[in-house]
């Protein structure tokens, strides 16, 4: 194995990566959500990011893929592999606080932790969970249906500003 110098570091490589937009929720990038769980670069400068899908089934993974190669290619990365790892199943507790504040500012509900927030939320109004509006906090929502726009995301009505919003689901 030879060693080969290379002219960037993973917190480059890191930082060009959340560059790449979500194509199904432009206000987030890809580390943000989560989706990004690794980037390596071995001794002979071979780059090899590792990403996990939100659903088995995303549509939007062959994009975002895409976007990760045409993100490294501007950056003169030659040497690189984008590997889609099924090892763990992706979590809405891998997005950061700060990917859920960008939602709700979008008019996105965010999701819960999966563990007993989501109880306590669902165990306030019976079988139905609460779901805060994200335009004005108000609890008194309701689900419209459980799939909005995409697969990941549910439809919501606030009977309090009466605006229709969506829900990005907890996993």
């Amino acid at each position: 194995m030879k060693n080969i110098k290379t002219t960037y570091s993973k917190s480059q490589i890191w930082s060009w990566l959340e560059e790449v937009i979500d194509p199904e929720i432009p206000v987030l990038n890809v580390v943000e959500m989560g989706i990004v769980r690794e980037v390596e670069i071995d001794n002979d400068g071979m780059v090899t990011v590792k990403i996990t899908p939100t659903y088995s089934g995303c549509p939007a993974m062959n994009a975002i893929e895409m976007e990760i190669h045409k993100k490294l290619q501007e950056n003169h990365v030659e040497n690189f592999k984008v590997v889609t790892d099924f090892k763990e199943s992706w979590t809405t507790d891998w997005m950061t606080d700060h990917a859920k504040k960008k939602l709700k500012d979008y008019g996105i509900a965010p999701p819960e932790k999966t563990d007993q927030d989501a109880d306590f939320l669902t165990s306030l109004k019976g079988s139905q969970k609460i779901v805060p509006c994200p335009y004005c906090d108000s609890m008194e929502t309701r689900l419209e249906s459980e799939f909005g726009s995409t697969a990941c995301k549910s439809q919501y009505y606030c009977e309090n500003c009466r605006q229709p919003f969506e829900h990005f689901k907890c996993i």
